[in-house]
């Protein structure tokens, strides 16, 4: 196994271990929770645009507070549509695909963590008793490797996950392998304006929430084009990473601390919208 190959196992694993943490309760620094402080996953989520008439029929437990963004809504999901969501965690996103596209579509959500997996699965009962719908799945993979079909999928979904991946361009890679032809993403994510300094990178709170792995904002469009994508679309939305430090959450105030004096992390981080197409 080369050095890379060792090092991209190391992050797997360091991701994989932070969300089963999150699925059995325990306390860990993972990806842009605002599970701490005056915050909580119902807040995050008004915050991030999220329609209380949506999370209406979500499965209890459902939302972990794991968003930066809201891939749903800037996805205008269409009844009948077949839909994939990466990094799908206990189906926040995939529950709420599935009631817009209905009986005649379908949703896939893809997590690597078995744990989240289970929580997932478990909520799919509650989720047919509160809309009458059979729609939505989920299967246990990684989104470099992902358990799909070739040009399969209308959109692919992604809410705070891609960042965290050793091998972003596999990942887009694979989006467009598997979306139809006309098909869209719909991603929101983390990402840098300008490089961080490399004593934040190093942090293992910083990688597993988000924020270390993060790439900058002209580097995923590069990805993009490179793996084929059109009509690329990419807007900054600096203010969450303002009301995570503003709700004193304990990761992001960790790096902000470790930034130079006088620098801001928003001035480095923002959370990310990115809708493309796969060529017609």
């Amino acid at each position: 196994m080369s050095t890379q190959e060792k090092n991209e196992t190391i992050i797997r694993d360091t991701v994989r271990t932070g969300y089963a943490a999150i699925a059995i309760g325990a306390e860990s620094p993972c990806c842009c929770s605002g599970r701490s402080g005056p915050s909580d996953p119902a807040r995050l989520a008004a915050a991030m645009g999220y329609d209380a008439n949506d999370l209406a029929n979500l499965p209890d437990g459902a939302n972990m507070g794991l968003s930066c963004g809201n891939p749903v809504a800037i996805a205008a999901l269409t009844e009948g549509q077949v839909v994939l969501d990466l990094g799908s965690g206990g189906g926040f996103d995939a529950f709420q695909a599935g009631e817009k596209v209905k009986m005649a579509g379908r949703v896939i959500g893809v997590d690597m963590t078995a744990e989240m997996l289970g929580i997932a699965r478990k909520n799919i009962g509650q989720y047919r008793e509160r809309t009458g719908l059979d729609n939505v799945e989920f299967r246990l993979g990684e989104i470099e490797h992902l358990p799909v079909a070739d040009s399969t999928v209308d959109v692919v979904l992604s809410n705070c996950v891609i960042n965290l991946s050793p091998d972003k361009p596999q990942v887009w890679q694979e989006i467009h392998r598997v979306l139809k032809r006309g098909g869209k993403l719909s991603v929101s994510d983390l990402a840098i304006l300008k490089p961080l300094p490399e004593k934040v990178r190093e942090m293992a709170a910083a990688l597993v929430g988000c924020v270390g792995g993060a790439v900058l904002v002209d580097d995923t469009r590069a990805m993009l084009e490179k793996a084929g994508f059109t009509s690329i679309m990419l807007t900054p939305k600096p203010g969450y990473v303002q009301q995570m430090q503003d709700w004193n959450d304990p990761l992001y105030k960790e790096i902000a601390e470790a930034l130079p004096e006088g620098e801001k992390l928003e001035n480095y981080v923002v959370s990310l919208s990115i809708e493309a197409r796969k060529n017609v």
